[in-house]
């Protein structure tokens, strides 16, 4: 998925609110069959780019094409677009049935047409048994795929997400993740969904565009994002991330307590990003690229694995992810190392 022909271009696209620039000017490719996130903090933009997307938000500048047609000036009605919104905003005294269908009634869809498309979409979202009861009394999960699917029978060539399990317990938000990957996947439509939650936007998104402060600081695959962020934020704002200060002059990186990379860049301030996981407990006389000592303060267990903090002799700590059988405790001191690979250099 990604990378073929594009389904939604986005040109110099920026949105103000008084003298708020809530998005900055912005380029922004969405490949068709992908399913993209955008992901960042609350107030970063994301949800205001999207409903630009939809027709929702008219952009202050920049120009907005669906399937090549520039859309920038058009409602969003008349947009090759259809939008899953937050809130579900289901009709509470209509049926499934008829909820899904509404929109297809305003087409003046034959009737045997309409019946086709809302027994496929009641199918896609695995609802046909609950087709013909009332819409109020479904689980938010349930009604969460109504929403879906009337929003999916319409056959829009972009679907649009805000949040749209924002709402839902977090077993039940995990299982309609999973709903939701094997609706694209049947679909093969373009998604573009917005989140707060990275875990979220890795377990669903092909491509994932995080946002900052009304910018898009790196879009790319999520083992790109993860692996190899190209700022201190994205670093920081995806996963867990263990940054330590360094000075590059001339590509070579100094970094505290003797730690030293290669990286071509500008000289000045970086920051030295490690992930938890790669970091090892080292055994007596082991070596390893990069090598610390220091003591565990803290010790957490989250199931699949330990989390260690490691206080340093500067006072500065490292969180070290470790398998759940690791034998360390609070008051040990060890050392700890991690590949040179696995140290990451971005801008500070």
């Amino acid at each position: 998925m990604g990378g073929g022909a594009v389904a939604v271009s986005l040109r110099g696209v920026s949105k103000r609110f008084g003298d708020v620039e809530a998005v900055r000017p912005l380029d922004l490719n969405v490949a068709r069959q992908d399913f993209l996130a955008i992901l960042g903090p609350s107030g970063c933009g994301k949800t205001t780019l999207l409903r630009m997307i939809g027709g929702f938000v008219r952009p202050t500048s920049g120009t907005i094409a669906v399937d090549g047609a520039d859309v920038t000036e058009l409602p969003p009605e008349r947009r090759p677009t259809n939008m899953v919104f937050q809130g579900y905003g289901l009709f509470p005294h209509m049926t499934v049935r008829q909820n899904i269908a509404y929109g297809l009634k305003l087409r003046k869809l034959a009737k045997s047409e309409i019946d086709a498309r809302v027994a496929r979409a009641l199918a896609l979202v695995r609802l046909e048994k609950l087709a013909d009861r009332s819409s109020q009394e479904l689980s938010g999960g349930q009604q969460q795929r109504v929403a879906v699917a009337r929003a999916l029978v319409m056959e829009p060539p972009v679907l649009l997400l805000d949040e749209p399990f924002a709402a839902l317990d977090l077993k039940l938000r995990q299982a309609m993740q999973e709903e939701m990957k094997r609706i694209h996947r049947e679909v093969g439509g373009t998604f573009v969904f917005v989140t707060h939650d990275q875990g979220e936007a890795l377990a669903l998104a092909n491509r994932i565009a995080v946002m900052n402060e009304g910018d898009v600081e790196q879009i790319g695959t999520p083992e790109e994002i993860y692996h190899a962020p190209k700022s201190r934020f994205v670093a920081s704002f995806i996963g867990e991330a263990n940054i330590l200060e360094g000075v590059r002059s001339g590509g070579a990186i100094a970094g505290p307590y003797g730690l030293t990379a290669t990286h071509a860049g500008p000289d000045g301030p970086v920051a030295l990003v490690v992930r938890p996981e790669a970091i090892r407990m080292l055994g007596q006389g082991e070596a390893a690229d990069h090598k610390l000592e220091g003591r565990i303060e803290e010790v957490s267990f989250l199931g699949s694995h330990l989390r260690f903090v490691v206080a340093l002799a500067s006072g500065e700590k490292l969180r070290v992810h470790r398998p759940s059988h690791a034998s360390a405790k609070v008051g040990d001191t060890i050392a700890i190392g991690w590949s040179r690979a696995d140290l990451k250099i971005v801008a500070a």
